[in-house]
């Protein structure tokens, strides 16, 4: 244990993707019991200032802090990547272990179904959300979500349908288990590596799908923070004020770049075979 505990940590990828996602949870964390200053506070006298001793990133055409809009704003970041992507593994992996289970008509209808899901991106089907709801994270995460949903079942399919072929299933189904307790028993174990894999995967994508539903207003909306809203906010400012495009959009890229290293590094100690499957 020790000995593959030492190779996870030597894992490059892994170590520094470790880190920063830390960073960014525990910027996360700290946002709800310190801020350097109140990102409902608006200082009109000191709108748009340069990062500075006062204000680390500068401030805003409103006078607000943009480094405690950041650490505010990863909060929905993190909780809409977060539950988007439990709930398309919670319906996914079902889905595609039951496809991969039953076969026949049962896997035809829900990989078709799946493409019908495919048709439509998250953003889309954000917009049409939001036709009949309103705009909002609840809405976001709902999108995202369903997004995310043939993907894992894809992914699960696609995995279970290569252990249903070996021995130790076969032995299984000698022994007279049914296909629900064989999948419970020796299939979904044999999938977690595959599964962790994939959700680190889309817990980095649905940094970026947050971010560009707040962009075009469908995210989280004001006062809360967003680092998507914040880039929108800052592009009519890019010539007067560029950090206030800069450090959001830094945040956005440093915070996925860390997830898909730290999905790197899983995918290299829990399943070798995959390193080279890019």
């Amino acid at each position: 244990m020790s000995r593959k505990f030492e190779s996870l940590i030597g894992n490059r990828s892994f170590l520094i993707g470790t880190i920063i996602t830390l960073i960014v949870a525990l910027m996360a964390g700290l946002s709800f019991l310190w801020t350097p200053y109140s990102v409902s506070a608006l200082d009109i006298v000191a709108k748009l200032k340069p990062p500075s001793i006062s204000h680390w990133l500068g401030t805003d055409h409103f006078g607000r802090d943009i480094l405690s809009m950041i650490m505010v704003g990863s909060r929905a970041s993190i909780f809409v990547a977060f539950v988007s992507v439990a709930i398309g593994a919670g319906i996914g992996v079902p889905l595609g272990l039951w496809a991969a289970a039953r076969g026949g008509i049962v896997d035809e209808m829900l990989m078709r179904f799946n493409d019908l899901i495919f048709a439509f991106p998250a953003l889309l089907s954000a917009v049409m959300i939001t036709a009949i709801f309103g705009p909002g994270a609840v809405n976001a995460i709902i999108a995202i979500g369903i997004f995310n949903i043939p993907v894992f079942a894809r992914v699960a399919r696609g995995a279970a349908l290569a252990l249903w072929v070996r021995e130790f299933v076969l032995a299984a189904r000698a022994i007279g288990k049914g296909e629900g307790r064989i999948t419970l028993d020796h299939i979904l174990p044999n999938l977690a590596n595959v599964l962790i894999i994939q959700g680190t995967i889309q817990f980095s994508l649905g940094i970026l799908a947050e971010a560009g539903l707040s962009y075009v207003g469908l995210g989280a909306q004001p006062p809360m923070p967003s680092w998507g809203r914040m880039l929108f906010e800052a592009q009519t400012m890019i010539s007067l004020a560029p950090h206030m495009a800069l450090f959001p959009g830094l945040a956005i890229m440093v915070t996925v770049l860390g997830l898909n290293l730290l999905g790197d590094g899983l995918r290299d100690f829990l399943d070798p075979k995959l390193r080279y499957m890019r």
